[in-house]
C-alpha cells in the first residue's frame, strides 16, 4: 500500500475517533433543560437553608424581621431592623440589614450566592461565591451561607 493511501486511512481513523469522542461527550453533557432543572433544585434547597439561617439570626437578635426575596436578581431572604438612637438629645435612625440570595439561572451554567449587609447605616458586608453547576457542592454552599450569617452577627454585635 502506498503512502498516500495509508495517509488517507490514518485521517479517516482520526476523524472516526473524534466523532465517537464528540458523541460520547454530547451524551454525557447536560442539556439546557437539565441545567435549568438542576439550578432550580439547588436554588430551592439553598433558599430553604437561607431562610432557616436568617430566621435563627432574627430569633437571636430581637427586632430583626425576616422577609422572603424573589426577583430579577435571585431568590433568598433578608433580615432588617430600624433602630432609634438618642444621643445627647439628638435623634438618629440606625438601619441594619442582611440579604442572602441565590442568583438566577444564567447561560454560563453557574450557581451563585451573594450576601450584602449594612450595620447601623454602614454598608460593610459584601460576599459572593459561585461554582459551575456541574461542579457545585451544596454542602460547601450551605457552609458558606452559615459562615456569612455568623460573620454578620459578629459585625452587628460588635457595632
Amino acid at each position: 500500500m502506498d503512502f498516500r493511501k495509508r495517509l488517507q486511512l490514518a485521517a479517516d481513523r482520526g476523524m472516526r475517533t473524534r466523532s465517537e469522542r464528540e458523541k460520547k461527550e454530547a451524551a454525557e453533557a447536560y442539556t439546557e433543560e437539565e441545567y435549568r432543572r438542576l439550578h432550580s433544585n439547588y436554588r430551592l434547597e439553598l433558599s430553604d437553608h437561607i431562610e432557616a439561617c436568617l430566621g435563627q439570626l432574627a430569633d437571636n437578635f430581637p427586632g430583626f424581621k425576616y422577609e422572603t426575596l424573589v426577583g430579577e436578581t435571585g431568590w433568598g431572604g433578608a433580615v432588617s431592623r430600624d433602630d432609634l438612637e438618642i444621643d445627647a438629645g439628638k435623634r438618629r435612625n440606625a438601619y441594619s440589614r442582611l440579604q442572602v440570595l441565590v442568583g438566577t439561572f444564567n447561560t454560563y451554567h453557574v450557581l451563585e450566592i451573594s450576601a450584602k449587609g449594612a450595620v447601623r447605616n454602614k454598608e460593610n458586608f459584601n460576599r459572593q461565591h459561585y461554582a459551575k453547576l456541574d461542579d457545585a457542592d451544596l454542602d460547601d454552599f450551605r457552609q458558606l451561607i452559615e459562615r456569612w450569617v455568623l460573620d454578620y452577627a459578629e459585625h452587628y454585635a460588635a457595632g
